[in-house]
């Protein structure tokens, strides 16, 4: 690529050395994802986009969501066909980061609007999505703008570093519920997000942090690993008989919710204290029928979690270097971008914490 490259700056247009390559894409507003040859990306000269070789891009939940074709996610239809994948680290390949290692914002502000005009980007309304709304990273190449790219620190292994979108999820989520220092903390879903939430409480000194998970053995054994053993399956007991062991029977301080299972809420607010807080951060496939009433009656509160400010990025990369060995157990399955139908397999039947798939040269 290096000298493709240097001859490219003084072309029209920068391009990968092959015209094609494969792409996990969304090419039908129904059910299912295709593994296709498609052109790759192009970058006009006077475009303020860089051109990303992919290392490593997780399968999110998200993905899940647009593979199965749930409502929540019938928003990107007129952006189809588009290839997806947001949770990625790549080598810059143009621009003035060419070279280096870079992660991407997959969220792209619109550069118009009343908040960007004055540099307040975090307000904008107008956002297209990498990997949704925009081509994103189960591909070798991907176009994304420089403004996005953030480099990592040369310590971060590939396969940590395309932990840092989902770790800055978790960062927003423990930010929107505030001080959870020596309160009891329950994570409800043991993925990714729940995870990282899991080991940010710790960190931030929660007394107690207990993990719930339907069925979810890879998960499990995942946060096993991460140094956590209060764990409950509500595949074989309900939410609150099998949390008692742990806490007593005493209440929640804060509860988080990440499942994207909607009744999981209405069980984590009969576990909490007067007063408590529950985060909900999971993207629903369907709208939750909810008592207000006892929830009025106990003053508790209920905060929505969504999208951390940009400036969140490199904190998450320094965090990932300092909890290096925690986090390490959460990837548990690395596979060729070949074989993206059975990574998602594995991702769909909770056969695995998270799969990440590597473009290999092939694919190019």
């Amino acid at each position: 690529m290096g000298r493709h490259h240097q001859e490219g700056r003084h072309q029209h247009r920068l391009t990968p050395e092959s015209s094609t390559m494969q792409a996990l894409r969304k090419t039908r507003p129904e059910a299912g994802l295709e593994l296709v040859d498609i052109p790759a990306p192009v970058l006009e000269a006077d475009s303020s986009d860089v051109l990303v070789k992919v290392r490593a891009t997780g399968i999110c939940g998200s993905d899940l969501h647009v593979d199965d074709w749930t409502p929540s996610y019938a928003f990107i239809t007129q952006s189809i066909p588009v290839t997806i994948g947001h949770e990625f680290v790549g080598v810059a390949q143009t621009g003035p980061l060419a070279g280096r290692r870079v992660v991407v914002r997959p969220s792209v502000t619109c550069g118009v609007c009343t908040a960007c005009a004055t540099g307040d980007y975090d307000g904008c309304e107008k956002r297209r999505g990498i990997g949704m709304t925009r081509d994103g990273a189960f591909a070798p190449w991907v176009r994304v703008p420089l403004r996005n790219c953030v480099p990592v620190p040369e310590s971060l292994s590939d396969e940590l570093a395309a932990l840092t979108e989902p770790l800055t999820i978790s960062m927003q989520a423990l930010r929107i519920a505030g001080d959870v220092a020596g309160k009891r903390v329950l994570v409800m879903g043991p993925g990714t997000i729940g995870q990282g939430i899991a080991a940010l409480a710790r960190r931030a000194g929660a007394t107690q942090v207990v993990v719930s998970g339907f069925d979810d053995a890879a998960r499990f054994d995942a946060l096993r690993r991460m140094g956590f053993d209060a764990l409950v399956d509500v595949a074989t007991q309900p939410l609150a008989e099998g949390a008692r062991p742990h806490t007593g029977g005493e209440p929640f301080d804060v509860i988080f919710e990440a499942t994207g299972v909607p009744e999981t809420i209405t069980e984590g607010l009969a576990l909490l204290r007067r007063n408590g807080i529950v985060v909900v951060t999971g993207i629903h496939a369907r709208p939750l029928l909810l008592d207000l009433t006892p929830m009025v009656r106990n003053q508790q509160q209920m905060r929505g979690s969504f999208r951390p400010p940009e400036s969140d990025w490199p904190l998450a990369l320094e965090l990932m270097g300092e909890m290096d060995a925690v986090m390490r157990p959460m990837i548990s399955h690395v596979l060729p971008l070949s074989q993206a139908r059975e990574g998602f397999a594995l991702a769909h039947a909770k056969a695995a914490s998270k799969v990440l798939l590597k473009p290999q040269a092939r694919d190019e």
